[in-house]
């Protein structure tokens, strides 16, 4: 029985490992990618709830074996939960949407959310991206020195998703701050001397009924915008309830912003460390940063861990897993993996092919957002390499969390 197996001597689960820096966690990392590529790890420090019959989980390191568990959702579901620790019911329901579904749930909703992203709609959004990073970085220009996670990288994925939600001006903000609370409760700097299970609750709140509320505005008075299209979506005779919207909201209030906002970061700091990869893509940014943006998710790796339960018994590189216990796919490892990348410790934005795990493995739970998330990174990045050559950035502050690769502010110097 699991209760009886000896943990790993390579600990992965603690605060202490998840506050170090990435590079000094890529050591343990590439350890267990030699020695113990599946390895038994004990439960979780700082979970939302205890649970007394959680005696650990696999942690899951190697890139094939991570391509392997998500395109095998049969074996290893998501419906059990998808974050390392253990968390209300209702919060899996009322905040990860499809995230943490199985089929056949999984693939009607996905499909529906899916329908709302018309041609049309996808067109207005690329327009509306471009013209927003080109007004931030205007408005950086005008500064002297600053908070680039502030004046930019928080900006962009903010105002791309509430923009066409259609939200509200007046409650983005604090809908924004509430979806960041949900990523980082872990780091007690964020949450002060509050219970990160109030933290969470709280947040949580704030986003259902900010979801709830536009949902029952557009289905009285469409408008064209997101919202709108979500509420009237219609599958085979299928509609989204209010309360799938509301959840689809709040996933999207936080994957939507904390991905794309921390990989900005990372790839700036990136670039001015690999001075020549900067040089190379202001060369010509039209032909190169399309390819680039993979390298940029690649090296930030913005989600740091996704968990699948076992449905039945199965063995995975050689360990037998029981049907019921958990696997953990750690994303930057699988991003670090000699066997998948040719000097994967190099930035290289002209790696091809690039099949960096960064927006999941594959299979059906592959990030919906990714090409969102790749037209912002075009988009911020070509501004920013030829209308601010001088910046320099400072000593990043990194967020302490074992599910995103957050920085939680970057000074930077706008004109050298």
């Amino acid at each position: 029985m699991s209760a009886t197996r000896p943990y790993c001597s390579v600990d992965v689960s603690s605060t202490a490992f998840w506050s170090e820096p990435a590079d000094v966690r890529e050591r343990s990392f590439a350890r267990l990618r030699a020695e113990e590529p599946v390895s038994w790890q004990r439960p979780s420090d700082g979970g939302l709830m205890p649970d007394e019959d959680d005696d650990g989980y696999w942690a899951i390191v190697r890139h094939a074996d991570i391509t392997h568990v998500s395109h095998h959702p049969d074996v290893f579901c998501s419906g059990q939960g998808v974050q390392l620790e253990n968390v209300p019911e209702m919060f899996l329901e009322a905040t990860q949407s499809f995230l943490a579904m199985d089929a056949p749930r999984h693939t009607l909703l996905r499909k529906l959310v899916s329908s709302a992203f018309t041609p049309r709609r996808v067109r207005l959004i690329e327009e509306q991206v471009r013209d927003q990073a080109r007004r931030i970085v205007d408005n950086l220009l005008q500064q002297d020195a600053t908070d680039f996670v502030h004046a930019v990288s928080a900006r962009l994925p903010r105002w791309t998703i509430y923009e066409m939600m259609g939200l509200p001006a007046e409650q983005r903000e604090p809908v924004a701050e509430a979806a960041d609370l949900l990523v980082s409760w872990h780091d007690e700097d964020v949450r002060g001397d509050r219970d990160p299970l109030e933290v969470v609750n709280d947040a949580t709140q704030t986003l259902i009924v900010a979801g709830l509320e536009l949902a029952e505005s557009r289905r009285s008075e469409p408008r064209d915008d997101l919202m709108t299209n979500l509420v009237q979506a219609s599958v085979d005779g299928e509609q989204l309830s209010d309360e799938e919207i509301s959840a689809f909201f709040v996933l999207l209030s936080v994957a939507g912003n904390d991905t794309t906002r921390n990989t900005i970061s990372h790839t700036m700091l990136a670039l001015q460390r690999f001075p020549e990869q900067r040089e190379y893509l202001k060369a010509d940014p039209d032909a190169r940063l399309a390819v680039a943006t993979d390298e940029f998710v690649r090296w930030a790796t913005p989600v740091l861990t996704f968990k699948r339960t076992a449905v039945s018994d199965t063995s995975l590189g050689g360990t037998d897993i029981a049907a019921g216990e958990k696997v953990v796919m750690f994303y930057p490892s699988g991003n670090r993996d000699s066997e998948a990348f040719a000097d994967p410790h190099v930035f290289d934005v002209a790696r091809t092919p690039n099949r960096h795990v960064g927006f999941g493995g594959g299979g059906p739970h592959f990030c919906l957002g990714n090409m969102l998330a790749k037209t912002q990174l075009q988009a911020v990045v070509g501004e920013l390499l030829q209308r601010a050559p001088d910046l320099r950035l400072g000593e990043p502050q990194y967020l302490v969390s074992n599910f995103v690769h957050g920085i939680k502010s970057l000074p930077c110097e706008v004109h050298g």
